[in-house]
């Protein structure tokens, strides 16, 4: 018999149904609030996590020589890529363990990282990149469900560290990050493409879903203005001279004086851009492993001293005075000075190099006799606003314009700071420091008929088939001399390697011209036992076609220029010279000299 249902019970079960009916009422009214009134913000972030668009990088544009000679390529690559969800799914802990420990070793990572990389929460994740095609295809073979090979491109320099400071390094995500790389990024590095398409949690594509693939373009190639015979003179002559020397560094910068392109530009000790960050130098590699700041030393390795570096030029910034107070008219070329070995300027006592007297002499014997007494006086005689008005024109005061990151402003004194002591010290070259591409740009303009001109590293942008896209002309900065004081200071430094201190580099049957220089070398604040050991030169001198500037920093034993940096000038020259096929031209002299030491060489065609 069943219990006659009481008030109080109808009462409870209306309660509750009216509860129910509430809560289907809410539920009701917070379904209808999501589909109609949050509809578009849920169907956006339905749509992101369905959504993957994965990019897809462009090929960077290869770096030649102005020959067409690939300094830097971009070879095809592959990058693995993981659907965690998909790979996991179904799965022990220990089969994806096993999984991850089988695709370590096969693309040559730790396996904790990969089994990190497949365990992570997220759509898709990179678990290697820059795999060969090989590599990438024993991974295809595992045939696991959730991996994907995707084609991208790595950086490749042929010529492991050939003019590594000219090109510079891209970093891990193929980006400028030194030298030309990092000038020309924007035209090399292209425009990446995107591959979107709409895929379920697992990374199953949707049978209604979206797939967009937007295609890659390119990377312009750039030209460089840089020979790749006369680099390679460049390199070979200063690592046998850092053999000879013993020196810290040796810096080489070759020019055309009529165009500004920079031929060569050579550093020791260089590095691997394919590895920047593995130091190849035995010492470089001894402080990196010390160092608490890695990154320091890396950025000291990448840095190009020629355009980023000063350094106090010496006897070789004679020819920027004497050029001047020709021009000028201060002095003439018949004009004689005369030397004991010192000078007194202002009550200070200033010395020659040399404890011999010099005598009497013009001002071409002074500049071949390297005497800082003479050059003293010439810079005196000029005076200081006329001195400085030159170095403007010469563009000692301002940075060359040079298209290469991090160039470097020279060190000079304010003029309103400059007194007769400091006028006359500038003027044989010390008390003032600046780059070396300014000095050579400076004396280029010497061997170019008074014109300076703008240098640089590049000479054109091409596409893909090889077509220009762009090309720079040679860019003139100012008339600095007049077509008469240049060849009357080509003559001067004709005369300073046949006659003069710059014997160690002259070749027999050529007209080289040049001027040695030696400086103390700034250290911590003062002037230390070491030096720059500097030859700057150029050939022929009745038509110049190639300029040349060495620097040897702190050598060991001799220091003079004339004994440590011409014959390093010498031996480039002698190569440069015949490649780029210009003939010698013997005097009777030289004729006579070498008479009977002919060999006549066979036609071996």
């Amino acid at each position: 018999m069943k219990a006659p249902v009481t008030l109080k019970h109808k009462r409870r079960i209306a309660i509750g149904f009216f509860a129910i009916a509430m809560l289907l009422i809410a539920l009701t009214f917070r379904v209808a609030w999501i589909q109609i009134v949050d509809a578009e913000e849920y169907t956006e972030k339905a749509i992101l996590q369905q959504t993957t668009d994965t990019p897809i990088e462009a090929k960077r544009g290869v770096i030649y020589d102005r020959n067409g000679k690939e300094l830097a390529t971009s070879t095809t690559c592959y990058t693995l890529w993981v659907w965690p969800a998909q790979f996991t799914s179904e799965k022990t802990t220990a089969e994806i363990k096993e999984m991850s420990a089988k695709i370590a070793e096969i693309v040559d990572k730790d396996p904790e990282k990969i089994e990190a990389g497949v365990t992570k929460e997220q759509h898709m994740v990179a678990l290697a990149k820059y795999l060969d095609k090989e590599t990438a295809d024993k991974i295809r073979a595992l045939k696991y469900s959730g991996l994907e090979i995707s084609a991208a491109t790595k950086r490749n320099y042929p010529l492991g560290t050939f003019a590594s400071h000219v090109l510079g390094s891209v970093n891990d995500d193929n980006q400028g990050r030194t030298g030309l790389e990092l000038q020309y990024d924007e035209y090399l590095s292209g425009v990446s493409g995107r591959w979107v398409r709409n895929h379920d949690l697992s990374g199953n594509e949707l049978v209604e879903g979206r797939e967009e693939y937007h295609e890659a373009h390119d990377g312009l190639n750039v030209v460089s203005t840089l020979d790749e015979a006369i680099q390679h003179y460049a390199e070979k002559a200063i690592a046998e001279g850092m053999e000879k020397t013993g020196a810290k560094r040796i810096m080489c910068l070759i020019m055309d004086p009529e165009t500004g392109d920079i031929l060569a530009s050579a550093v020791t000790p260089g590095f691997d851009p394919n590895n920047a960050t593995v130091p190849t130098d035995e010492k470089m590699a001894e402080e990196y492993e010390k160092a608490k700041n890695k990154s320091e030393v890396l950025s000291k390795m990448w840095r190009n001293p020629i355009v980023s570096d000063t350094y106090e030029p010496g006897s070789t910034f004679k020819l920027i005075t004497a050029s001047s107070a020709i021009e000028e008219k201060a002095i003439t070329t018949t004009e004689t000075f005369s030397c004991n070995s010192r000078v007194t300027i202002a009550g200070v006592t200033l010395h020659c190099w040399s404890n011999r007297n010099h005598g009497t002499q013009t001002i071409k014997e002074a500049v071949g006799n390297s005497c800082n007494p003479v050059l003293a006086k010439v810079a005196t005689k000029m005076g200081k606003t006329t001195f400085y008005k030159y170095l403007d024109l010469y563009g000692i005061t301002e940075k060359t314009g040079v298209d290469y990151p991090g160039e470097a402003g020279s060190i000079v004194q304010s003029l309103e700071n400059v007194g007769p002591v400091e006028l006359a010290t500038i003027g044989y070259g010390q008390g003032i420091s600046v780059t070396p591409i300014q000095l050579l740009t400076a004396v280029n303009a010497i061997g170019n008929d008074g014109v300076l001109l703008q240098p640089r590293y590049v000479k054109a942008l091409t596409d893909s088939d090889g077509k220009v896209v762009e090309e720079y002309e040679p860019v003139i900065v100012r008339k600095v001399l007049s077509s008469k004081t240049a060849s009357e200071m080509r003559d001067i430094m004709e005369y300073v390697v046949s006659e003069g201190g710059g014997g160690n580099a002259k070749i027999t049957g050529y007209r080289i011209g040049g001027k040695t220089g030696t400086a103390n070398k700034v250290e911590n604040g003062k002037y230390g036992d070491n030096y720059y050991s500097s030859f700057i030169g150029m050939a022929p001198m009745d038509d110049p076609k190639v300029s040349i500037l060495v620097i040897v920093d702190s050598p060991k034993g001799s220091y003079y220029g004339s004994i440590v940096a011409a014959p390093i000038a010498k031996s480039i020259l002698s190569d440069v010279l015949r490649y780029m096929n210009i003939s010698p031209e013997y005097t009777d002299e030289e004729k006579a000299a070498i008479e009977g030491n002919y060999t006549v060489v066979p036609n071996v065609v």
